[in-house]
């Protein structure tokens, strides 16, 4: 059982760089997988990028791969998203997420966060 806070959101210009973070309480930290998540107006949910509970292991989606790194500190219980060269097309909900384990996964996620947005405009 973990509980999720995002922060970190707001308007930015394209090629502007952003970093939310994903304050997590609950249970010890390293035994959760976390992974961020968008959603934009009129489409699924989309995976970002996910961390194994370690750090050592990540996965991202083609789209932001070598523009966002994804990273966490397990002694502040915190995970970030760092995103660098933002583009119109990132506009959206993001959404923090995790699950028990220590693998990174892309999905089958548990714990929610509340979402924080983040437009990009051009």
């Amino acid at each position: 059982q973990v509980q999720l806070v995002e922060s970190g959101g707001g308007l930015v210009q394209a090629g502007d760089s952003l970093i939310l973070s994903c304050a997590a309480s609950g249970r010890t930290f390293s035994n959760y997988v976390m992974g961020w998540f968008r959603q934009a107006p009129g489409k699924e949910r989309e995976f970002v990028a996910g961390i194994s509970g370690s750090g050592g292991g990540t996965s991202y989606t083609d789209s932001v791969r070598g523009r966002f790194t994804i990273s966490r500190d397990n002694a502040k219980n915190t995970g970030y998203l760092q995103m660098n060269g933002l583009k119109p097309e990132d506009t959206a909900v993001y959404y923090c997420a995790a699950r028990r384990g220590v693998r990174v996964i892309t999905n089958s996620y548990d714990y929610w966060g509340q979402g924080t947005q983040v437009t990009v405009s051009s």
